[in-house]
């Protein structure tokens, strides 16, 4: 059953979503707007591959041990899965709960947002490609679509910044994602294969786009310039491949800057880049 879902607004837009009798979606914790009286509220830890994420599928787990007739095996395994899941969200710094709204007696109504000034958008998963997205870019989705997290490992992700902790959408379904700024969509392939942008740019890509790291420059006088007073510290985000990405033209650690610099809070000095003392 297709998601039917408007998104309206313009520089702070919203996701007003349309559901059928039976129809569930789900959202990240905190970004819940306002629902219809026919719409029930749900507040779940386990995500919709976890077990119990789809309320009104009770087959959701049959012929499984995890299933109704599992028993105390098939509980604990649940248990277990549901704490797994809940503790890889903690150690990526996402919320802890979803909150899950199925429609009752009717079609129901339902609206959800971001959490900066910015664009939104749905993407439609048929379930042959995986989307991943900046922490924290996820909004709401169909209850076919699973969440996940994806460490980038190794030295990409020591090195990302932002894109050390990815958020997976698998599945079939709507997902609606929301990002800081104006949305760009773009393919590295119409561009040679590639393009280099800040780390704090990067909104989403589709799986079979390589994400990486690269240094600005080598470790020579340009390169000290660009890192010093260029205002990208050392690294850029690469992105390679056929594939649709989305970029934003706001990041939220220049957003941040622009609040402190308004608030006379400012310890970026005259710099910025490598000499900036910003935590986040």
């Amino acid at each position: 059953m297709t998601l039917q879902q408007e998104i309206v607004g313009t520089a702070m837009q919203m996701a007003v979503v349309s559901l059928q009798p039976g129809q569930t979606v789900y959202c990240e914790a905190g970004k819940f707007l306002f629902k219809t009286a026919n719409v029930t509220m749900e507040t779940r830890l386990s995500g919709p591959s976890g077990g119990g994420g789809q309320p009104q599928s009770g087959a959701a787990g049959a012929g499984g041990a995890g299933g109704p007739g599992g028993g105390m095996g098939g509980m604990l395994r649940q248990a277990m899965g549901t704490a797994m899941q809940v503790g890889q969200r903690a150690l990526a710094g996402e919320s802890l709960a979803f909150q899950y709204f199925t429609s009752t007696g009717g079609e129901g109504t339902v609206g959800f947002a971001g959490v900066l000034p910015g664009e939104m958008r749905a993407l439609e998963l048929d379930g042959t490609r995986a989307w991943f997205a900046e922490k924290d870019a996820f909004v709401a989705a169909e209850s076919t679509v699973e969440f996940g997290i994806a460490f980038q490992g190794g030295r990409t992700g020591r090195s990302g910044g932002e894109g050390f902790v990815l958020e997976k959408f698998t599945g079939r379904g709507t997902v609606i994602i929301a990002g800081a700024g104006n949305f760009i969509d773009l393919n590295p392939a119409d561009f040679g294969g590639r393009v280099d942008v800040d780390t704090g740019c990067v909104v989403a890509f589709e799986e079979g786009i390589r994400y990486g790291v690269q240094r600005v420059g080598g470790l020579n006088r340009q390169g000290v310039m660009n890192a010093v007073f260029g205002g990208e510290g050392l690294s850029l985000a690469t992105l390679e491949g056929n594939g649709r990405v989305i970029l934003q033209s706001l990041t939220i650690e220049s957003l941040a800057n622009a609040l402190r610099k308004a608030q006379g809070g400012d310890k970026q000095g005259p710099t910025g880049g490598l000499f900036s003392t910003n935590a986040g």
